[in-house]
């Protein structure tokens, strides 16, 4: 079964190029430069980020979509300036992120696969036929010196549509991502502006100047390789309102003593998770396991800095046990550690990582999440279906290929909404082929 869907899913989609332009803002704003900050600086090395969105539906006024996305875009562009920039270093080799009005702008790109469906790419496995409908595979974040820091591509199908977007991870996280998206809707469907403009000014989370000396790559043209590794899989796992319920309800049916409050949704599924992916690895009981989340800083920092911080501005908080002592305790053992490391995350505690960092920066690799890890990124809370340009809602929202390892997982909002959760989760083949068996995980009765 493994083996056919592998099979499968490796056939490449025709994809034809049918026009590439560039989209600036609308209005002349002249050079405007924003020094990135130490919440940046460790993604420099991650590749871009890559979301796509599958929608129905659109098929005969797709040139008219097109042009009504780049009009919109030009005017949304107006606030989010950054993304319509280039990377850049001052003379003491600091980076930042610099926007004038003579640079490209944002890359857009419009493509035709005219013989695939949106049900094709709606798979609940494989990433590898998304590959061509979204830019800058294999790109890293350095590359932005060169490249633009926004690159978009719509791909139409016959029966709908697929916007696939890359940006540079260096420059914002998926808060900041989704705030952009959400906003570059809200003026395709006819507001004359946005709700929540983007806060600009990343030094208002930390000012410290961090010179990098760093030799940026050459241009890869999606060349860039991480190293060999087992061959991995990818999969959504989608869970339902009632299945969500009945995870929680377990993590919290005997609370250790001295919790501070139940234990969340987020700190429930996670649990859930890491015992399954814990389990699917048959790792021995000396073998250490790693839980990381990419945890929003927003409201632990001091002073607080508001929704719309327009940047990266999270932390990896890690949890650190024995594949043995996981799975030989109940699950309020595991969403406790979690727990705790999250509470104990506070601005102290984000202060102290960012001093270590800053006096010995160290550059992460897109997979530096721990040894036998779990690492989520992504959150459930980012309203992803509902980003609507004017032809209706997503039917589906995938992470490209980018930045994948054995162990990353992203949370979606479910298509259904409410409480339900997709989960999509990459692992090793051998351990996907347990995951897939585990009725435990899967939560069958």
């Amino acid at each position: 079964m493994a083996t056919q869907a592998t099979k499968d899913e490796n056939k490449p989609l025709k994809v034809e190029i049918l026009s590439k332009t560039y989209v600036k803002p609308q209005k002349p704003l002249g050079r405007k430069e924003c020094q990135l900050v130490t919440f940046d600086l460790p993604y420099i090395a991650f590749y871009y980020n890559q979301k796509l969105l599958i929608y129905k539906g659109g098929v005969e006024e797709f040139e008219d979509i097109v042009e009504k996305l780049k009009d919109g875009l030009k005017v949304v562009l107006e606030e989010f300036h950054q993304l319509a920039g280039k990377l850049d270093k001052d003379d003491e080799g600091v980076f930042k992120v610099v926007y004038d009005d003579d640079m490209e702008g944002v890359e857009f790109i419009s493509a035709a696969s005219e013989n695939t469906e949106a049900a094709d790419l709606m798979d609940e496995e494989g990433t590898i036929k998304l590959k061509e409908l979204v830019p800058y595979n294999g790109v890293l974040n350095l590359e932005g010196l060169q490249r633009p820091l926004l690159s978009i591509q719509i791909t139409k199908l016959k029966d709908g549509l697929v916007m696939g977007c890359a940006f540079n991870h260096a420059i914002l996280d998926g808060t900041s991502t989704w705030h952009f998206m959400s906003s570059w809707a809200q003026i395709c469907t006819g507001s004359k502006s946005i709700s929540v403009l983007p806060f600009l000014d990343r030094t208002q989370a930390r000012n410290t100047r961090v010179k990098l000396d760093l030799t940026p790559p050459a241009q890869t043209n999606g060349d860039a390789k991480p190293p060999v590794a087992p061959p991995l899989r990818e999969k959504i796992f989608k869970f339902s309102e009632s299945a969500i319920d009945k995870i929680k309800a377990k993590v919290n049916a005997n609370p250790p003593e001295g919790s501070a409050k139940p234990f969340s949704t987020f700190q429930s599924l996670s649990t859930h998770i890491w015992h399954a992916a814990t389990r699917a690895r048959q790792l021995k009981p000396e073998d250490y396991t790693v839980f990381t989340v990419f945890a929003d800083c927003r409201k632990r920092v001091d002073p607080p800095m508001p929704e719309s911080y327009f940047g990266n501005l999270i932390q990896a908080i890690f949890t650190v046990t024995a594949a043995g002592l996981l799975q030989a305790n109940p699950p309020e053992f595991a969403a406790g550690m979690i727990q705790k490391a999250i509470v104990m995350h506070d601005a102290a505690a984000i202060e102290a990582r960012n001093k270590e960092w800053e006096s010995n920066p160290i550059i992460f690799q897109f997979k530096d999440a721990g040894v036998n890890c779990v690492a989520v990124g992504s959150s459930p809370r980012f309203k992803v279906y509902d980003v609507d340009f004017g032809f209706g809602k997503p039917e589906s929202v995938r992470s490209g290929t980018n930045n994948r390892f054995d162990g990353m997982v992203y949370l979606y909002q479910g298509k259904d909404g409410g409480r339900s959760i997709d989960v999509e989760i990459s692992l090793e083949a051998s351990a996907m082929e347990n995951l897939e068996k585990d009725k435990e995980f899967l939560f069958l009765e």
